[in-house]
């Protein structure tokens, strides 16, 4: 990990529900319906989680587009604060895309009520200066499968005149 400052800092406000959004990132079932790039899966049988202080978040990403590879993403929880933070380090190893190489990353996700049901998250992200790009355009996928995610677990209410 490179220096004292985040490589990706991101603010991000979703239209769920805190408590929601805090689940997307720490049940297996609904981390595997959005987690990384759009093609990718985490097949759920393959995770396994002790969401905890000094516990863990595990699982195996694939690419169903190069099925040679085979990311394995051990993430060890510093600290943990039901529904308002997530903290560890990532160990990603596996059969990594092409100039990817094994790395540490720690990951930093604060959840904020940002009122009308809706969720602000802070992540932060330290990584080897290499993997930022492919990490960032990761992210921005991702979000968009969280975003359909949400809306699913979460339908807004429409107003109807009648």
């Amino acid at each position: 990990m490179d220096g004292d400052n985040p490589q990706i800092v991101i603010s991000r406000v979703v239209d769920a529900p805190r408590e929601l959004v805090y689940r997307a990132f720490t049940d297996p079932d609904h981390l595997a319906a959005w987690w990384g790039p759009i093609g990718n899966s985490i097949p759920r049988e393959e995770m396994d989680f002790d969401v905890r202080p000094g516990g863990y978040q595990r699982w195996t990403e694939v690419f169903p587009a190069q099925p040679g590879l085979r990311v394995d993403v051990h993430i060890d929880l510093t600290d943990v604060a039901d529904g308002e933070l997530l903290d560890g380090v990532a160990h990603v190893t596996g059969q990594l895309p092409e100039g990817i190489e094994p790395h540490e990353t720690r990951m930093r996700v604060e959840f904020h009520d940002e009122g009308e049901g809706r969720t602000r998250l802070e992540i932060r992200q330290w990584l080897p200066g290499r993997v930022v790009g492919p990490a960032d355009q990761g992210w921005n996928e991702a979000f968009s499968k969280l975003d359909a995610t949400l809306r699913n677990a979460h339908p807004v209410a429409v107003d109807v005149e009648v």
